[in-house]
């Protein structure tokens, strides 16, 4: 098995200086770094991590757990996350937790075990225990897309709140007055959130939200059954707010179900992008959130943590929100 005084023999450098290649520290000449790499893989070289980390008290790992990886959302954020990590020399590791804060426990006690550098978390509840769990063994963690009220940590999200009142301003705006909120689940900051925006806004219009706000899962099943019972009341709602894209997917599908045509008959708009579809445009109306931005500023941060190079104090990022105005969302019918 090849070691590092091979490398550094083939190379004609100093083992030292293949060290400094594998850990990307140190300044190294860019013929220098060629001829190392090319020493590596001729060799077949792979470089000890375990004891490495041993030495060094790091592993160059971070981890990242999502509440629904499916989500291409959270792939997105997954992306930024992993394009800054590799940059700095870091690889990711990826948890799902589908939610559940019991999968997110089992989870964190893992990735602490494997003594992780540093942990970018999207919990499943708006609850401290797991920041709390985190700390205790003395890694940096950094939240984003949720809240985690009374925690001393940095977060990076978007204004849930703002979104979802924009969205249902726009709604107001084109004569809508029954308008029906497919939430996610309670407990959840970003659910919670987008109901209180909901809320404010029809509350400024003078309008009663009473029996139209549905709080379920961030699921497409969720999405269908929530419609569902709106399209079962009387008078129906003449547009319906989902939280989040895969309730609107499932929400979609029961308005189709039901022979409704969107906004003729109905409008629809939600909180991030579909996912991409083979139609020639987008159709629908959107709070679109940086997803990208969130996972890259989120590690970020996280890495500066690492460094020591971040303010003492924890930071709480707000990314913007832009909202598309597209086809799904209309005038009430007959109003024209």
């Amino acid at each position: 098995m090849p070691t590092i005084h091979d490398v550094a023999r083939l190379a004609g450098v100093a083992p030292i200086t293949v060290s400094r290649v594998i850990n990307n520290s140190g300044y190294i000449s860019q013929d220098t770094r060629e001829r190392v790499e090319a020493a590596i893989i001729e060799l077949g070289y792979v470089p000890n991590i375990i004891a490495r980390s041993l030495r060094s008290k790091r592993t160059n790992t971070l981890a990242l757990v999502l509440t629904d990886i499916t989500n291409p959302f959270f792939t997105v954020i997954a992306r930024g996350v992993e394009d800054i990590a590799s940059d700095a020399g870091f690889t990711v590791i990826y948890c799902n937790t589908d939610e559940s804060v019991d999968e997110e426990a089992k989870y964190l006690q893992l990735l602490l075990q494997k003594q992780v550098d540093g942990i970018l978390l999207v919990p499943a509840r708006s609850t401290s225990r797991s920041i709390e769990l985190i700390h205790e063994q003395g890694t940096p963690v950094v939240i984003l897309d949720r809240r985690v009220p009374n925690v001393d940590a940095d977060i990076v999200r978007c204004d849930s709140v703002e979104g979802a009142y924009r969205l249902i301003k726009l709604l107001i705006d084109q004569g809508h007055r029954r308008i029906a909120v497919l939430s996610g689940p309670l407990g959840v900051s970003t659910a919670e959130d987008r109901v209180v925006g909901y809320r404010t806004a029809m509350t400024e219009a003078g309008v009663s939200v009473d029996g139209l706000v549905f709080y379920g899962a961030y699921t497409q099943a969720s999405g269908y059954e929530m419609a569902q019972q709106v399209l079962s009341q009387s008078p129906q709602p003449t547009a319906l707010f989902a939280a989040n894209n895969f309730i609107a997917i499932g929400a979609l599908k029961a308005l189709r179900d039901n022979g409704l045509k969107i906004p003729e008959d109905i409008s629809i708009v939600s909180f991030d992008e579909l996912p991409p579809m083979p139609i020639a445009e987008p159709f629908l109306t959107v709070a679109a959130q940086p997803a990208y931005e969130m996972g890259c500023k989120g590690t970020e941060l996280l890495l500066n943590r690492l460094k020591g190079e971040a303010p003492s104090e924890c930071q709480e990022i707000l990314l913007p929100i832009e909202l598309i105005v597209r086809r799904s969302s209309g005038p009430v019918k007959g109003s024209g």
